[in-house]
């Protein structure tokens, strides 16, 4: 299986409108999606951001017709969106964390976030993660995260997370502060759009929503 990711942006006052058009375009656009293989497709909004996830079968290759149909239905969605990931190329991958996936998707959560890197520290974000990869040695996390991803298209980061909530335990305190001490220090680096550290920093951040699901 493969993962894949797009992130778009909506224009200035065109939520209401982008909304509309995606429900035009949502029954051909599902025909595509099955045709081509495509599952577990997801977009989330948040503020004047869209952030799309997929999954395809190994190796997979999109036809001349499909790409075609695509395009078709981009120009029914009028310029209500700008793209901020670059159209049939893959966003960058900083982190991934697959562990155990879960196919049945019954119980689990969501933890999809949405950030914006500081001038020029593309780089240092992925080292960082780089570093969490190393930690690991290799070892598969056998839960509660599973299908865990990130990925950047200019000064964007995009997160996507499947939970598995029948494995979920309490925090202990050392994990929290553990946590409070990784996500102060990313605070050099980037800030917050979706509301992941509000408990930490105190600021009110809005929740990321999907918007569109087809599996």
């Amino acid at each position: 299986m493969e993962r894949h990711a797009v992130a778009m942006r909506i224009q200035p006052g065109c939520f209401n409108r982008y909304r509309q058009k995606l429900g035009e375009v949502w029954k051909p656009l599902v025909e595509v999606l099955d045709r081509i293989g495509i599952q577990n497709f997801s977009l989330w909004n948040i503020e004047d951001k869209v952030f799309g996830y997929c999954e395809t079968p190994d190796g997979m290759t999109v036809s001349e017709k499909d790409w075609e149909d695509f395009h078709n239905l981009e120009e029914i969605m009028d310029g209500t969106f700008s793209w901020i990931s670059t159209p049939g190329e893959p966003m960058r991958l900083m982190y991934e964390d697959f562990g155990v996936v879960r196919e049945n998707k019954e119980q689990i959560r969501h933890r999809v976030f949405v950030t914006k890197l500081r001038p020029g520290m593309q780089e240092e974000y992925k080292l960082r993660h780089d570093r969490l990869a190393e930690a690991r040695n290799g070892k598969i996390t056998q839960g509660p995260d599973s299908n865990f991803s990130i990925w950047n298209a200019g000064d964007y980061i995009f997160g996507y997370n499947e939970i598995d909530v029948t494995m979920e335990t309490e925090e202990t305190e050392e994990s929290r502060e553990n946590t409070i001490a990784w996500e102060t220090r990313m605070l050099e680096i980037m800030s917050w759009y979706t509301d992941d550290v509000d408990w930490i920093t105190g600021l009110h951040h809005k929740h990321i929503q999907r918007i569109g699901y087809h599996n």
